[in-house]
């Protein structure tokens, strides 16, 4: 349910808003997944997806083709290397670099939740028609921010009130 501070804020609590429906997907992911005997996070999800689609990929390959950063990748690998779903090893052609693959556990988990993921897709569409197509909302919000990052926009509504633009412009700031 939507807090009065949210309500009272509107669309500059968006990155809020954004994180608790986030926090509640994953949560109510996470009571299913427990139903099943499985402890899995969400955020494993697209790095699993991507290895069944794609095969071994470095972390830069799955960043790229996730759109996040490869921090954020990192991590995930580092927590799914911990529950034993997927294994890393030196890329042949570049000794420098590691091939991320899933694991023989990953690949039976995998086929495990397939049905679980086909069940969550069938409500992610009813959820997206209840909320008067959200997806495509949240596809053009994403497009737009690619144009044009957040941090940029804002600079240029601050540069163009004329407000104090940082550290070191007198304010303190």
């Amino acid at each position: 349910m939507i807090t009065d501070q949210t309500r009272r804020r509107g669309p500059l609590a968006l990155g809020g808003r954004l994180r608790r429906l986030s926090e509640r997907i994953d949560e109510d992911a996470r009571r299913i997944y427990g139903e099943f005997g499985v402890a899995f996070e969400q955020r494993w999800w697209g790095v699993m997806e991507q290895l069944v689609d794609q095969g071994p990929s470095s972390v830069s390959e799955l960043a790229r083709a996730l759109g996040i950063s490869q921090p954020s990748v990192s991590q995930t690998r580092r927590s799914m290397e911990a529950a034993g779903l997927i294994e890393a090893r030196d890329d042949p052609r570049d000794a420098r670099s590691r091939r991320i693959d899933l694991s023989p556990q990953g690949r039976a988990l995998y086929a495990r939740l397939e049905p679980v993921w086909a069940a969550m897709d069938r409500v992610a569409v009813e959820l997206d028609a209840e909320a008067a197509d959200v997806i495509t909302t949240l596809d053009r919000l994403d497009a737009a921010l690619a144009r044009s990052s957040l941090y940029e926009r804002v600079r240029r509504a601050i540069d163009g009130a004329g407000e104090p633009t940082g550290p070191g412009d007198g304010t303190g700031g």
